[in-house]
């Protein structure tokens, strides 16, 4: 039905319940937000999430001027359980820097992450509307289910390289000497409004928690579904740490080129001068599902010869039964 940043399509509930399946009809992208969904892409599902973007940012304070690009790669992976996805998320940024007396310019790895997500709660297992044949009113009215969200959790690591200008925060003056290592976890939530039109999405998040300079932060994303191609994202970001601070609103789109193909773009803006920033981007989000489907067609199949042989099973019965009704009034 719907597609795009952070949206699970309600055409799951046409899965047979028999997989719970995360796994929608239409690619369940995180793109172009930064939001992370509460569902996975599916058992065996592989998919890839790309994007490139420009950078301009301008410090009053520290006066200086920076303009740059960068990268980002998602890749998503659903193994094991249908409720459990494998994620490798990275980003590279390159930037350069000019001050009233010199320039520098810095890259590297802005964020390595590796970890795992777990859906632990879905308000829509095992549940089904009710259609109140008597009443217009009631079937058009506000669905109260709807404000029960889905939970999931992430757990994931950092990786930072020896000598990283990003390291601790991406505007930082400090860098690590050394590899390091640190937590990283979430808390996602998810709702569904108006059968799936309107989705809604919060990430808790606790970021390089053992570390001298944890940083904490909350993202809040709305996405709406204009039609079956179409759809647009508002979003609001922040996050804390002792060494940098920020909001940041951000808006784009995404046009679904066909069920496992998307494309998207998006701008962003903080609301401070220390520094301002300025970004927007383009980008591609892929899967591949032919072993789920795969799965599927041999779950439906063994599931209609099952259906096949106690239909004439039971129909072995009736014959039998009738067999014993003619014989029985044979000798009375």
């Amino acid at each position: 039905m719907l597609k795009n940043k952070n949206l699970l399509i309600a055409a799951f509930c046409l899965v047979p319940q028999f997989f719970f399946a995360q796994y929608t009809d239409i690619i369940n992208s995180n793109r172009p937000g930064e939001t992370m969904s509460a569902y996975a892409v599916g058992k065996s599902v592989i998919q890839a999430e790309l994007g490139v973007y420009g950078i301009k940012e301008k410090h009053d304070l520290l006066d200086y001027d920076a303009s740059g690009f960068g990268t980002d790669l998602t890749l998503r992976y659903g193994a094991f359980l249908e409720q459990l996805e494998f994620i490798v998320d990275l980003q590279y940024q390159t930037e350069n820097f000019d001050t009233p007396y010199t320039s520098y310019k810095k890259n590297n790895f802005k964020q390595t992450v590796l970890g795992a997500k777990y859906l632990i709660y879905d308000p829509y297992r095992n549940y089904k509307k009710e259609t109140n044949i008597y009443s217009y009113k009631a079937n058009r009215s506000f669905n109260w289910h709807e404000l029960i969200p889905a939970v999931s959790v992430f757990a994931g690591a950092n990786f930072v390289g020896a000598d990283n200008p990003y390291a601790f925060g991406s505007h930082s003056q400090y860098s690590s000497s050394q590899f390091s290592i640190s937590p990283k976890v979430m808390l996602i939530t998810q709702n569904l409004f108006g059968g799936g039109k309107w989705v809604f999405v919060t990430n808790i998040i606790a970021d390089y928690v053992t570390t001298d300079y944890p940083s904490y932060g909350y993202v809040l994303t709305l996405t709406h579904g204009f039609n079956d191609k179409w759809s647009g994202f508002v979003e609001n970001q922040g996050y804390k740490s002792d060494l940098y601070s920020d909001a940041i609103a951000r808006g784009g789109a995404a046009y679904l080129i066909n069920s496992n193909l998307q494309v998207d773009a998006s701008v962003s803006t903080n609301f401070k001068n220390t520094p301002s920033v300025l970004y927007g981007g383009v980008g591609v989000s892929w899967r591949y599902d032919g072993s789920y489907k795969e799965k599927q067609m041999e779950f439906k199949a063994k599931d209609k010869a099952k259906k096949n042989k106690d239909n004439q099973m039971e129909q072995r019965e009736i014959d039998y039964q009738a067999k014993e009704r003619k014989r029985k009034a044979k000798y009375e």
